[in-house]
């Protein structure tokens, strides 16, 4: 079996879990198995390297930052090939440029083109354990690229899909994908399997187990994906195109996600086209909407509000501001004090009352709800920021606690 297994900053952040890690991979590997490992930079180097940016130019071209930002990966997988080797197993560490991973040229958020999988073939031939750098790759001009939040996840995903691996193993801090976060929700249940697009669901509303670009090239290339636990040697979850199904199961899980703003565009003129204006201009400007909600005005206007990702708020207000006129509204606000509360699950498809049920447990919890959006499969209310916590518990509690 060719298995790749990723395990990220957490995993490795020190000695002692270095050589932790250095024992799930060699077991894997004594057990006959081709392995090809993932890791991201150590503990916090990622921000260490940035502040020491910040330190010299507070705005550095996208090409120096990553050429920076490499590094991190780069010290991991020689550190851990250094390992392997003390305990006289066979290891070679690789860059993303040397795995052959190439990307498009988007600096700080590339996305992986293809995989040429010749030299990793040649090391896997070699009965060695290969050790790839994630969150990075090399552009068409040869300059290193990274692949934004989560790149490594993304990495590993890729390297599986290219390789036509058996398995792709993700390891964290948890033992698995959770009802709700247990850090934040004692009672989470682990779940034994969940399928992509509940996944992908959870992972976009702010679930930080999976990327959603990861889940996403994933489901695209029918990579089945297992996360696990780096610290507990247990079973993991298991993503894949179906799951097996529970009956009493309503809904798979709860997210949160605290990185959010709401941006209101007040007495927008109510003529065909004036949403279409507003939301190119922020579309232009490289910000993704998320929710969307129109309400009648008075004098032949409109108040529209969106939710973006809190740090593209100035981004999308200033493009806004920008076009004004064309647009054709009186004045912005933003509101940063807000979160969205998400529930995901197949299940909803063909169960009445969950919208019910979730309204019911924030009204409980005295949580007022601000906007709501739906889909097959999910669910998402805004509501006060401060709250978010005491939300999820509140669902978690009238879904899986009942």
């Amino acid at each position: 079996m060719l298995i790749v297994q990723k395990f990220g900053g957490s995993s490795v952040k020190d000695a002692d879990r270095i050589r932790s890690v250095a024992r799930i991979i060699a077991e894997t590997f004594l057990l006959g198995h081709d392995v090809v490992v993932v890791l991201s930079a150590q503990g916090d180097t990622t921000d260490d390297l940035l502040a020491k940016a910040a330190e010299l130019n507070r705005n550095p071209s996208m090409r120096e930052l990553d050429m920076l930002l490499t590094t991190g990966e780069q010290q991991s997988v020689a550190l851990m090939a250094m390992c392997l080797e003390s305990m006289d197993l066979p290891a070679v560490s690789l860059t993303g440029w040397q795995a052959g991973i190439r990307t498009d040229a988007a600096g700080g958020a590339a996305r992986i083109r293809r995989v040429d999988t010749e030299r990793l073939r040649r090391e896997i031939d070699k009965r060695r354990i290969v050790l790839v750098t994630g969150f990075q790759g090399v552009n068409k001009y040869d300059d290193y690229t990274t692949l934004g939040r989560g790149g490594s996840d993304t990495t590993a995903v890729a390297l599986a899909a290219a390789l036509h691996a058996d398995r792709c193993q993700i390891y964290t801090d948890v033992e698995g994908v959770y009802t709700a976060d247990p850090r934040k929700v004692p009672a989470a249940r682990k779940l034994e399997e969940i399928t992509y697009d509940e996944m992908l669901e959870l992972a976009s509303m702010g679930a930080q187990v999976l990327m959603n670009r990861s889940v996403e090239l994933a489901k695209r290339y029918g990579v089945e994906l297992e996360v696990l636990s780096s610290y507990v040697r247990a079973p993991g979850t298991k993503v894949k195109e179906d799951s097996k199904p529970v009956e009493e199961m309503k809904i798979t899980g709860i997210a949160k996600d605290e990185n959010a703003a709401r941006i209101t565009v007040a007495r927008l003129q109510d003529k065909p086209g004036a949403a279409f204006r507003a939301l190119n201009a922020v579309a232009r400007a490289g910000v993704n909407v998320d929710m969307i909600i129109q309400a009648s005005g008075r004098d032949d206007t409109n108040d529209m509000s969106f939710v973006v990702a809190e740090a593209d708020a100035d981004r999308a207000m200033a493009a806004l501001e920008e076009r004004k006129a064309a647009i054709g509204f009186d004045h912005l606000t933003a509101d940063k004090n807000i979160a969205k509360v998400s529930v995901v699950g197949a299940g909803m498809m063909s169960s009445v009352g969950v919208a019910s049920l979730m309204f019911e447990a924030l009204t409980d919890a005295h949580i007022n709800i601000q906007m709501i959006s739906t889909s097959e499969i999910k669910i998402s209310c805004v509501i006060e920021r401060s709250a978010a916590d005491r939300a999820v518990a509140a669902i978690h509690g009238k879904f899986f606690e009942s």
